[in-house]
């Protein structure tokens, strides 16, 4: 007969055994159909962009006010749409004008609450929830818009995340060792942290070699940098759903929870990595300033 002890470990492996699997296959349809849309670039990719924003505003949102507040999404969303509109014209900053606008109008929807309800804490969350979603949208779509490097800067940025993403969690599970971050995250370790950062480090220099980079020194340097921030990312939310006692932030993609849960790493180091490319090369070369030095 089986012991209660082990049966336990089996039901757990059979658990994670399951759930690695949902998590594959989720992968295998999402992954073709978003490459597809990013090698076809254009408003296709920026349609996407903005699509992925305005999910994440409403997870950010259901998630800290415990409900979906449509006096924070609307504001939200109109300013991610007509910033869409506006990124796909040419006129970044006059998109990030309208995001500050919108993120204003989201803390005053907060402002205006009960008084028991209305709190600076929550104001700047309100506010806080259309900045994060507007990573999703200025990070990939400015990238992308450089119609020499904006491909490869995101295919770069793409096999960084998510190979730091697969050796993190397969190093975790199998060499397990110390917690990263035990009061934010009761599963992260130093083990899956490492081997998501040599992991995710390789895939991007690889990229960078295929793309026909040459200092291939100061890319592996990048590639390092935006794995870390990918795993700070993946932090960062788990920091969140601690705050306010939530497993997933949502169900929309089957093994992997919400939209948020998937590219919480990737929406952080596609703006760190929009932002590396500003300050090399100006607004108007991103992508050609994150590769080449």
């Amino acid at each position: 007969m089986t012991s209660p002890d082990h049966s336990g470990r089996t039901g757990a492996q059979a658990s994670g055994a399951n759930d690695l699997m949902l998590r594959a296959v989720s992968a295998a349809v999402l992954a073709p159909m978003v490459l597809a849309i990013t090698y076809a670039g254009g408003w296709a990719f920026l349609v996407l962009c903005v699509i992925a924003a305005g999910r994440i505003l409403w997870e950010w949102t259901t998630l800290v006010a415990r409900r979906a507040d449509l006096r924070i999404i609307v504001p939200g969303w109109s300013g991610l749409v007509i910033a869409g509109g506006l990124i796909g014209t040419g006129l970044a900053d006059a998109a990030a004008v309208v995001l500050v606008i919108e993120a204003v109008l989201a803390g005053l929807a907060v402002a205006a609450l009960p008084r028991d309800d209305n709190s600076v804490s929550q104001i700047g969350w309100a506010a806080g929830g259309v900045f994060y979603a507007g990573a999703v949208l200025f990070g990939p779509a400015l990238l992308r818009a450089d119609p020499q490097w904006g491909l490869t800067a995101l295919l770069f940025l793409c096999a960084i995340v998510w190979i730091t993403d697969i050796f993190a969690y397969c190093c975790g599970r199998t060499l397990r060792g110390p917690l990263l971050v035990p009061a934010v995250s009761p599963h992260k370790t130093w083990s899956g942290a490492i081997g998501g950062l040599f992991g995710g480090g390789a895939a991007g220099v690889a990229v960078a070699y295929a793309g026909g980079i040459g200092d291939l020194w100061i890319v592996g340097v990048m590639a390092f940098l935006l794995s870390v921030l990918a795993q700070a990312g993946d932090l960062f939310e788990s920091a969140i759903k601690r705050r306010v006692g939530a497993k997933d932030t949502g169900d929309l993609i089957p093994g992997h929870g919400g939209l948020m849960d998937r590219i919480d790493g990737f929406l952080v180091a596609a703006f760190a990595a929009l932002l590396i490319g500003i300050l090399h090369q100006g607004m108007a070369a991103p992508a050609r300033g994150l590769l080449l030095w």
